[in-house]
C-alpha cells in the first residue's frame, strides 16, 4: 500500500453510512485500516450494515442518528467520540432527494423536509466535528456529499440542486474559516449513483433511456466507486487539498 494512504489508528464518522454511497465510502475507510463509526436514521439498517462491514474484518460502530436534529446530532457525536476515543474525519454524506414538484407547485413543507437533511444536517454534524477538532489541536477531515445538481440546472428539483449547491459553497467557507485549525474540507459531487434513493429513477425505463446515453462511461455509478476517494481525502495523500468539489460522475457533466 502506498504509505499516504494508510489510515492505520485513525478514525472517521460517516453519516448515512448504512447504505449506497456512505456504506461504500466506510467499507473503503475500513480497508484502508481506519476505524469507522457509520450513523442511520433506520436502526435495523444500520445494524445490517455494521454485521456486514464487521463480517469483512472492519472495526466498525453503528449509531443512530437523524441528522436534521440537533440534539440528536450533537449526542451521537458525543457517542461517536466516547466510542472510537477522537474523530480524525467526518463525513456528512446523509441526504434526502426531493420529489420532482414544479416550483409553482411546491409546497414549503416539500421544500424544508429536503433542506432540513441536507443543509441543516450538514451544519449540525460539522459543528459538532469542528468543534471536537479545534479543541482536540490536531487537525482534521471534513467531507461533505454534494451533488452534481449542485452545479447543473436540475429542473423540477430545485429545491434539492439548492441544498446541494448550498453544501458545496459551505465546504468552500469553511475550508478557508478553518484552515488555520490545520482542518481540510471538501465536497464530493456524485452523479447518477445506484442506491436506494435512486433505485425509483433508475428502473424507469424512460429515464434511463434518457439519461444513460449522456455518461459517458455509459453505467450508473455504484457505491464501491466512492471508496477510493474517501480515503484519498482523509489520508496524508491529500493534505494540501481543501475547500475543492469532485465530481465523481462517470463524465455526465462534461457531456
Amino acid at each position: 500500500m502506498y504509505k499516504a494512504f494508510d489510515l492505520s489508528g485513525r478514525t472517521a464518522v460517516v453519516t448515512g453510512g448504512n447504505g449506497g454511497i456512505g456504506l461504500g465510502m466506510a467499507r473503503g475507510l475500513l480497508a484502508a485500516g481506519a476505524r469507522v463509526a457509520i450513523w442511520g436514521s433506520n436502526s435495523e439498517k444500520t445494524e445490517r450494515a455494521r454485521e456486514a462491514l464487521a463480517a469483512e474484518g472492519g472495526r466498525v460502530e453503528a449509531i443512530v442518528c437523524d441528522v436534521g436534529d440537533e440534539r440528536q446530532v450533537d449526542e451521537a457525536f458525543a457517542e461517536s467520540v466516547h466510542r472510537l476515543g477522537h474523530v480524525d474525519a467526518c463525513f456528512a454524506n446523509a441526504g434526502v432527494i426531493g420529489k420532482p414538484t414544479p416550483l409553482v407547485e411546491m409546497s414549503h413543507e416539500e421544500f424544508r423536509r429536503v433542506m432540513r437533511v441536507n443543509v441543516d444536517g450538514v451544519f449540525f454534524t460539522f459543528r459538532a466535528a469542528a468543534r471536537h477538532m479545534v479543541d482536540r489541536g490536531d487537525g482534521g477531515v471534513l467531507v461533505a456529499t454534494a451533488s452534481t445538481a449542485a452545479v447543473e440546472g436540475a429542473a423540477r428539483n430545485s429545491h434539492y440542486g439548492a441544498s446541494k449547491g448550498a453544501v458545496a459553497s459551505y465546504v468552500r467557507a469553511l475550508a478557508v474559516e478553518l484552515a488555520r485549525y490545520r482542518i481540510r474540507v471538501n465536497s464530493i459531487l456524485p452523479g447518477w449513483i445506484e442506491s436506494d434513493m435512486t433505485a425509483g429513477s433508475i428502473a424507469n425505463e424512460r429515464f434511463a433511456a434518457a439519461v444513460l446515453p449522456r455518461i459517458p462511461a455509459r453505467r450508473w455509478g455504484t457505491a464501491e466507486d466512492f471508496g477510493g476517494i474517501a480515503v484519498y481525502l482523509m489520508s496524508d495523500a491529500s493534505s494540501y487539498m481543501t475547500g475543492e468539489q469532485v465530481l465523481i460522475d462517470g463524465g455526465y457533466t462534461k457531456f
